[in-house]
């Protein structure tokens, strides 16, 4: 799927919303991408997430990780188009959640056995915080990370990670620190439309 295409994909369902809103990250922005409206649609997620595995066709995998709740349809449905493709794997899709002090960990029974090959999911990148933190968490448990994908990469190519990225789409939006939000100064109030509050 090209660059275009995800694109249109992603407007068609107004999944890019114009306004002043508070990023997962903490960063102010006049842009939000949101993801869950195009991945409640099964067919369009799981086009999206075979664009997306088609990208590690060459990786031999054992498990699709993803922090919740953005990365968890994703994910899952990476994992899946891995599972059904030419000479599939066997692959599991766990995600890593909040625990109560606000941390990333597994739960709910997910474990990821020593030296599995792991390809983390995420649906948008602005600083890469949750796919550091997912990383951190799978590779303290003895896995080992081998790349990381994501839907869209608003960052503007500026995540850094120790293993091979790919996106869907790369969409370079500003973001700003609270106390720099040119919104902010002009008195206008941030909404959070994410699934993290702080």
């Amino acid at each position: 799927m090209r660059h275009d295409a995800v694109l249109q994909v992603l407007e068609s369902v107004g999944a890019i919303r114009k306004g002043h809103f508070v990023l997962s990250s903490g960063r102010h922005s006049d842009t939000y991408v949101q993801c869950a409206v195009v991945l409640q649609h099964p067919l369009l997620a799981q086009q999206l997430g075979q664009a997306l595995a088609a990208r590690f066709q060459d990786l031999h995998l054992d498990v699709v990780a993803s922090p919740a709740i953005g990365g968890i349809i994703l994910g899952q449905e990476v994992a899946r188009a891995i599972a059904t493709g030419p000479g599939a794997p066997k692959i599991r899709a766990i995600f890593v959640e909040r625990d109560s002090v606000g941390m990333l960990s597994l739960r709910r029974g997910f474990s990821v056995e020593p030296e599995e090959k792991i390809l983390v999911i995420e649906d948008v990148w602005t600083t890469g915080g949750s796919t550091f933190e997912t990383i951190r968490v799978v590779e303290e448990t003895g896995g080992r990370v081998v790349a990381a994908g994501a839907l869209i990469d608003r960052s503007g190519g500026k995540i850094e990670l120790a293993v091979r990225t790919e996106a869907l789409l790369s969409l370079p939006i500003a973001s700003y620190e609270a106390a720099d939000c040119p919104l902010c100064q002009d008195g206008g109030e941030a909404v959070r439309p994410g699934s993290r509050f702080r």
